[in-house]
């Protein structure tokens, strides 16, 4: 899956949901979850998006980007 980034990012926010509070809630590392929003991670399982996607309460498609074949 290819994390999006940007939608992670702004819907934490919305949800006023800190770094810390993201990582207590998936138990990923701060600093993964920071290169996840920035883009940094281009690819990943499918276990961190779903952890992620879990605790923001939103389906992982919300916070990947479409696959292009």
């Amino acid at each position: 899956m290819r994390p999006n980034g940007t939608a992670i990012r702004a819907i934490r926010r919305a949800q006023k949901m800190s770094l810390r509070a993201m990582q207590t809630e998936t138990g990923l590392n701060r600093g993964y979850l920071s290169r996840l929003e920035r883009g940094l991670i281009c690819d990943s399982d499918d276990g961190p998006i779903q952890k992620v996607a879990t605790a923001l309460n939103v389906p992982p498609d919300a916070i990947t980007h479409k696959e292009t074949t």
